[in-house]
This record gives structure tokens, C-alpha cells and sequence, in this order.
């Protein structure tokens, strides 16, 4: 027992001796090489913290052209930029439509003239009609309402011929009316939507009670939007459309240079019968 409480008195000793040092150590003022040091040490650390969480400057992202025209749609009146718009997608359907059309009515005129040739010699007219029927395109068309008619002789033939001509030639402009509507309306929607905006633009001058560049040159600038975007839109639609006169123009020289020779092959049939 005596041994275990010397052991006990011991450690009791120790223990004591130990926080006694390090309550010493706590109190021990520190010196002022040292107070610098550490002063040093945290204002590093703060500039490097600050340097860390500063917030990066906000680099311009560059904008996609979906996202600028986008922009530029709502900066122009979102009202007056949709029926521009409008205008623009009705214009093209409507001249994709004639482009489709005037491409299936073209058709290679001197392999047909040569077609009905030959069924003329080997099954006369009903061969010819038969060829006729089987092929695509206005020319085609024409030709067979004039052998309808040849029983009646050859004036009616060429009769017949320029009147389904003149028919033909109605289909292949229809719509360009509509095209050309198109590409005179949006250019106005557009000086339209100018005039409102410059309007819009005076009255916040008015409101404001002092002429600022900021006012003037912000309400000139989403005005005239309107317009550029007008323009855009009519010189779209104007290629669209001269395509398309001179695709007609093209199937017509076509359709009256065949005519020619399908009248002088029904002429030299006639006289070999």
C-alpha cells in the first residue's frame, strides 16, 4: 500500500509540474522580432485570401448568331419584328412552293419531241397522246390538247395550242403575285415600326424634360431595327423571285420553241399519211 501511494504522490508531481510549464509558457510575453513575424505572416495570408475570393472580372462571352438575332428581335419591338418575320416565312413558302413546281414543269423538250416522233410513225395519234399522257410538265400538256384537236384540222390544232399555252402560263406564275406583295409590304412594316419608335423615342425626351444622347441615340437605334430587318426581308425575297421569272421565262422560250417544231412534225405527218 505504501509503495502504491508513493506511485500516486508521484504522478501527482508530474502532473502538476507539467500544467505549471505550460501555464508559463502561455504567459510568456512574446518579442517584437516575433510579434513581426507573425503580423507579416497574416497579412500574407490575408492578401493572398483576398487575391483568391476576389471576384474574376466578367469577361464578355461571345454571342452566338442565334443569340444576337435574338437580341436584335427584342430590342426592335417584338410586335412590329414578328410581322416582318411573318412576312418572311410566308414570302418563302410560298416561293419554295413555285421553285418545286417550276423544277417538275421542267421538262427536256427535244427527247419528247422525239418521243411523239416516233409513236406518230409506229402508232400514229393515239401513241402520240399515249406519250403525252405518260410525261410531266406543261409542254406535254399543251401537245396533247393539240392532238386532241387534230381530227379538226391543223388551225384548230395550233388554236388549241396557244390557248392551253396561255393556261399553262397562268400556273406557272401563280403565286408571284403574293412573292412580290411580300417584298413590298415588309420594307413599309419596317420604316412603320421606325416612325413609331422614333415617336416612342421624343416622348421619353418629353418625359424626361431634358434632350439626352442616351434617350435619343437608344430609341434611334432600336427604331431603325425595323427597318434593317424590313430591308433584309425584301432582298430575300427578291432573289426568290427574280429565280423564279427566270425559270418561267426559261420553261416559256421552251414551251413556244416546241410548239414550233411539234406544229411543223403534225404538218410533215399529215402530208406523209
Amino acid at each position: 500500500m505504501k509503495k502504491l501511494f508513493a506511485f500516486i504522490a508521484v504522478l501527482g508531481m508530474l502532473s502538476i509540474g507539467a500544467s505549471f510549464n505550460v501555464a508559463m509558457a502561455q504567459e510568456e510575453p512574446t518579442s517584437p522580432a516575433d510579434t513581426t513575424a507573425t503580423d507579416t505572416t497574416l497579412i500574407e495570408q490575408a492578401v493572398i485570401e483576398e487575391v483568391v475570393t476576389e471576384p474574376a472580372v466578367a469577361e464578355p462571352e461571345d454571342q452566338t448568331m442565334h443569340q444576337i438575332l435574338k437580341q436584335k428581335f427584342i430590342e426592335g419591338n417584338a410586335a412590329f419584328m414578328g410581322i416582318v418575320i411573318l412576312a418572311l416565312v410566308m414570302g418563302l413558302a410560298i416561293a419554295i412552293e413555285r421553285i418545286i413546281y417550276l423544277s417538275m414543269a421542267t421538262t427536256n423538250s427535244k427527247k419528247l419531241l422525239a418521243k411523239i416522233e416516233a409513236a406518230l410513225e409506229e402508232g400514229g395519234v393515239e401513241a402520240a397522246k399515249e406519250v403525252c399522257r405518260n410525261t410531266r410538265g406543261p409542254i406535254a400538256s399543251i401537245f396533247y390538247q393539240g392532238l386532241e384537236r387534230y381530227g379538226e384540222g391543223l388551225d384548230f390544232v395550233e388554236k388549241s395550242i396557244i390557248s392551253y399555252g396561255s393556261v399553262q402560263m397562268g400556273l406557272l406564275e401563280k403565286g408571284l403575285t403574293w412573292i412580290s406583295l411580300f417584298i413590298s409590304i415588309a420594307p413599309m412594316l419596317g420604316f412603320m415600326g421606325t416612325v413609331i419608335g422614333m415617336i416612342a423615342a421624343f416622348d421619353s425626351i418629353q418625359q424626361a424634360g431634358e434632350i439626352s444622347a442616351t434617350l435619343v441615340a437608344g430609341g434611334i437605334k432600336v427604331a431603325l431595327i425595323t427597318t434593317v430587318t424590313g430591308l433584309i426581308v425584301a432582298m430575300i425575297l427578291q432573289l426568290f423571285y427574280n429565280y423564279c421569272l427566270t425559270k418561267i421565262d426559261s420553261i416559256t422560250n421552251d414551251m413556244e420553241d416546241s410548239s414550233i417544231s411539234f406544229m411543223d412534225m403534225l404538218i410533215k405527218f399529215q402530208h406523209a399519211k
